[in-house]
Parts: structure tokens; C-alpha cells; sequence
């Protein structure tokens, strides 16, 4: 697998990688916003797409985002979002790889910690990011929702 930035002419392969990212999402707005917000994401350098290719398809990615700081010597801290392997190359180390690209990154531009939510509760999944270098007893997480 080659790993490296998802190109912005590449958003429609990533949106469709996003189908295996959940079993049901909210729909898209128009293409005009949807284009609009990759232009924003791929314009800002504290956001990075990464993505993992085989013979040239996309088929995992994540993103980082590097946050600026005031504490911890002013050193910045990464949040990862929308880890995703397509589900016909899962369990191959391909998900792996790409976290551990994606840390290298956050790393090589001075964040003092990178934090990772996720959403399912199986084991599996606790396993499979503590083998990727995640403590998910380290801190504890809370999510607040707008009410509906």
C-alpha cells in the first residue's frame, strides 16, 4: 500500500470510501457545498487527508487535524477523524499503516499528543488502535450533541 495526501481531485473516491465508514449517514448537501468545504479542508495546512492506495485506488484514509496550543510549551495536539478501510482489504495491516504514517506526521510537526475517538464498542476495535499505539485508558472522552 502507498500512502500519501488525498489529492483535491480526488474527493468523490473519498466520499465513496466514506460509504464503509458507517452503516447509515446523514445525506450530503449539494455538490456546490460539499466542493466547497474539500476547497476550505485542502486549503487549510492544519488539515491533512491521508490515504491508503493499492494499484493506485484509494481504499483506507484518515484525517489529522493539528490543533495550535497555549499549553504544554505551546506545543500543538492532533485530533484523528474518520479512520476508514474499505471493508474488502480490512485485516490486512492496511489501517495500521496508515495510523502510523498519520502519528509519524503529527510528530514530525511537534504535537505533544494525538487523540482518537471512536464510535463502536466492540473489541476489536479497542484492540485493533491500542496495536496502533492508542491508551484508551489514558483520558476520558465526552461528547455533547446539539439537542434536536
Amino acid at each position: 500500500m502507498k500512502i500519501r495526501l488525498i489529492q483535491p481531485s480526488e474527493l468523490n473516491e473519498l466520499l465513496a470510501l466514506y460509504g464503509h465508514l458507517h452503516h447509515s449517514d446523514e445525506a450530503l448537501p449539494e455538490p456546490a457545498v460539499v466542493e466547497a468545504i474539500w476547497q476550505e479542508l485542502q486549503a487549510n495546512p492544519r488539515y491533512k487527508y491521508f490515504g491508503g492506495y493499492v494499484e493506485e485506488a484509494l481504499i483506507s484514509s484518515c484525517t489529522i487535524t493539528v490543533i495550535p496550543n497555549l499549553t504544554r510549551g505551546c506545543k500543538s495536539y492532533g485530533v484523528i477523524e474518520n479512520v476508514v478501510t474499505h471493508a474488502s482489504h480490512r485485516n490486512r495491516g492496511y489501517g495500521k499503516a496508515l495510523l502510523a504514517h498519520t502519528l509519524a506526521h503529527a510528530w514530525s510537526v511537534g504535537c505533544y499528543k494525538v487523540m482518537l475517538l471512536t464510535g463502536r464498542k466492540d473489541q476489536a476495535t479497542f484492540q485493533f488502535y491500542e496495536s496502533a499505539g492508542f491508551d484508551r485508558h489514558e483520558k476520558q472522552a465526552f461528547i455533547a450533541k446539539p439537542v434536536a
